[in-house]
């Protein structure tokens, strides 16, 4: 018989009338002080030391009521009280009740497991569902956020599941996790924190625990990707789990490595991509996989299938099985999922005769942007260019002719002595005003050297938006104007006329669809360079003749 949560079960309920962390730190502590996982870490000793007063006896009362009853009052106030950048450095993002029903179940009704281990619990949602259903397993809590990781033990302690449960006030990545008498199943989502706000250090780590598997890692990965390496180190054959994340590793090049690890040693079992209209998660716009493993396997396929609506998600079932040598082969996952389209013969991918290239990151528009005529700066160092999608969206036509509705970029050369003396003394007083505001500073200008230099590239012939609610919008650049990372810049590898520029501009634009892309939540596509050269269009002898074009028609 397949066992199943309740409706109730962990409801995005009340938060209790919780007004800041210093309360709900106040009220996690009562809950969870008298019970089994009171032994806390110095980092949740010196929240619990700065809490001021201790909570009237009727508002604990009201808040392990509501945890009873299936809602999560102290995961929802830390969600509403802790602003989403803030969260957003941790990977902070709290999973719907939607999406943990249907993991929960599938995790219980797979096999029994004689632990379940949550890599980034939060307040502890997956590990409370995973309690109800499989009610002998051991509950093992990683959270590195000391006030989530209180609000996890109050919720833990309050069902009654803290005599089986260990709490760990850690990074998932340090954990020593000793076997289990039997498998272990992990479930949880992994946080989701960019590769620029992770530490050197841990990319060095990725490399080398990656090369002990025999895998290649990239330095752009995300921390999810870190943390399906590490669920790879501590899993043994049997074990086995399922996990929510960003669907983005499906296709990027820096998630080759977690689509290694699941056609390897994760032993990925299936994968359901929601549809991209259908935001899972109230505070992250992005389209969620849930993915689900069995260490060891590796005779089936994977199941792979997109799903329009969360009801769908129920038991992971259907979808369309891939062998694992098929998944080893395929550049972009995702594109297991879209229909064929039919394609003339002759056509080859945009990449065979031109390049992609995004246009140069500023590191700061609001300093490196400005007016074509800006007083401030000499001319010779103002650009005009395409600094919005909406500039070419909205042109209402396939070519650039003229710039009147352009921005200009500040491109300054890396020697400032090639300026004149007028020239170099506005911009020795704009790099001033810059450098107070905070230009110097920040990620790009502290990796570019000198820190002034934008290095705009040459003018691409052909410009195209990469992420929109719609396929990429393609225009003839006939004025030579820049562009920066906002449109991609198309370069032909060797030489094409005008004319067939323009037939080439006119061709993507009627054969780009939005399938080529990766889709996030609301309809958003984007296209990376590497995906939009993979576009059909007409080899460059038919673009130079309109005889075989004409043929097509």
């Amino acid at each position: 018989m397949a066992l199943t949560l309740p409706e109730a079960v962990l409801d995005d309920g009340p938060t209790g009338g919780i007004v800041d962390e210093q309360q709900l730190c106040a009220i996690a502590w009562a809950l969870a002080g008298a019970g089994h996982l009171k032994d806390v870490s110095r980092a949740e000793q010196r929240l619990i030391a700065r809490t001021s007063q201790s909570p009237a006896q009727a508002v604990i009362e009201q808040v392990a009521s509501a945890i009873r009853q299936g809602e999560d009052p102290l995961g929802t106030a830390f969600a509403s009280l802790r602003p989403a950048a803030q969260r957003r450095k941790l990977g902070a993002t709290y999973t719907p009740a939607s999406l943990i029903g249907p993991m929960s179940e599938w995790l219980a009704n797979h096999k029994r497991a004689s632990r379940v281990v949550d890599p980034g619990a939060g307040s502890a949602r997956f590990l409370v569902a995973a309690g109800r259903l499989l009610p002998e397993a051991r509950l093992v809590a990683v959270e590195i956020d000391p006030l989530a990781s209180l609000a996890a033990r109050a919720n833990l302690t309050v069902l009654g599941f803290d005599e089986r449960s260990e709490m760990h006030t850690a990074d998932y990545r340090t954990l020593a996790l000793e076997p289990g008498p039997g498998p272990t199943a992990f479930i949880g989502n992994p946080p989701y924190v960019r590769h620029h706000d992770i530490a050197p250090e841990w990319k060095a780590w990725l490399r080398e625990r990656s090369a002990e598997l025999g895998l290649k890692a990239s330095a752009l990965a995300g921390l999810h990707v870190h943390f399906l390496l590490a669920t790879a180190h501590h899993a043994r054959a049997g074990d086995y789990g399922v996990f929510v994340t960003s669907s983005e590793w499906l296709d990027v090049g820096y998630g080759q490595l977690a689509r290694d690890l699941m056609a390897g040693p994760l032993g990925g079992l299936s994968i359901h991509v929601l549809d991209a209209r259908s935001q899972a998660f109230a505070d992250a716009a992005t389209t969620a996989a849930v993915t689900a493993f069995e260490v060891g396997d590796s005779q089936r396929g994977v199941r792979v299938r997109k799903i329009k609506r969360m009801e769908d998600l129920r038991c992971l079932q259907g979808g369309r099985r891939f062998s694992r040598e098929r998944l080893r082969t395929a550049r972009r996952w995702s594109s297991l999922l879209e229909p064929k389209v039919s394609v003339p013969r002759e056509f080859v991918p945009l990449g065979e005769f031109c390049r992609v290239h995004r246009g140069a990151v500023t590191g700061a528009n609001s300093t490196w942007v400005t007016q074509q005529d800006d007083p401030r700066l000499p001319t010779s160092v103002l650009f005009p260019a395409v600094t919005r999608a909406s500039e070419l969206i909205n042109l209402g036509s396939d070519a650039l002719r003229d710039d009147g509705h352009l921005r200009a970029v500040i491109d300054l050369p890396e020697d400032l002595d090639v300026l004149d003396a007028d020239g170099r003394e506005l911009v020795k007083q704009f790099l001033s005003s810059a450098r107070q505001a905070g230009a110097a500073s920040g990620y790009i200008a502290r990796h570019r050297k000198p820190w002034w230099s934008v290095k705009l590239r040459d003018p691409a012939p052909i410009l195209a938006t990469y992420m929109a609610r719609r396929p990429p919008t393609f225009v003839r650049n006939l004025i030579a104007a820049r562009n920066i990372n906002a449109v991609h810049g198309i370069y032909p590898i060797d030489f094409l006329s005008d004319e067939a520029l323009s037939r080439l501009t006119k061709s993507l634009g009627e054969r780009a669809t939005v399938a080529g892309g990766r889709t996030y939540a609301g309809g958003l596509t984007k296209f990376e360079p590497s995906e939009m050269e993979q576009i059909m269009v007409p080899p460059p002898n038919w673009l130079e003749s309109s005889e075989a074009l004409a043929s097509l028609a």
